[in-house]
């Protein structure tokens, strides 16, 4: 299976009804200051959606946001345009980007202590319901890079690996470790 449009959602432990505005000053910053390797482009504010897409930092490759999707409050990395390499490759790509997004906002005077990692929940999207449709056969065939994947970033702690078949949704899986890392840690792991 050729994964492609990668998305990754770090979970954070502030409430799902967090005050998100900071952010739209924060991310017209960092497209002035264009401090990602994609170019960024555009805000979009989408807080008035209940449990919707929060506020997006929209790119031309890749997409970030702070969504409340499934009232799941996370840092979302949403890769838009085809990469080379494999599937590890991918992977790796968009949980260091996202991970990258994340440190910086925890830095981010505005929100400091407000937006937290909780350093052991993430999930990864595939958007492309053709590619992947959300299906028990496409886990199946995801599943070994899924769980290569999970070794490599949870080095040397336990984690879980599931998935919601519903057809009316993204394929998705979330990966929880038995043990909470930092962000350091975590893109160390990556191979940063």
């Amino acid at each position: 299976m050729n994964l492609q449009h990668v998305n990754v959602k770090l979970m954070l432990d502030s409430p799902a009804d967090a005050d998100l505005a900071p952010l739209i000053p924060i991310f017209y910053s960092w497209i002035q200051g264009q401090v990602f390797e994609e170019l960024l482009l555009d805000v979009a504010d989408y807080r008035h959606v209940p449990a919707g897409p929060g506020v997006v930092l929209i790119g031309h490759q890749a997409n970030y946001s702070v969504d409340n999707i499934d009232n799941r409050l996370g840092v979302r990395y949403n890769r838009k345009a085809e990469l080379d390499g494999g599937n590890q490759d991918r992977l790796a790509q968009a949980a260091r980007a996202a991970l990258i997004a994340c440190r910086r906002l925890e830095a981010e005077p505005a929100v400091a202590g407000k937006l937290q990692f909780n350093g052991r929940d993430l999930e990864i999207f595939i958007n492309d319901r053709l590619l992947a449709p959300n299906s028990d056969s496409t886990f199946a065939e995801a599943r070994p890079d899924l769980q290569r994947f999970g070794e490599r970033l949870f080095r040397g702690s336990q984690y879980s690996l599931t998935h919601d078949p519903d057809p009316r949704k993204l394929f998705a899986v979330s990966l929880k470790a038995s043990d909470s890392f930092p962000l350091a840690t975590l893109l160390h792991n990556l191979g940063d």
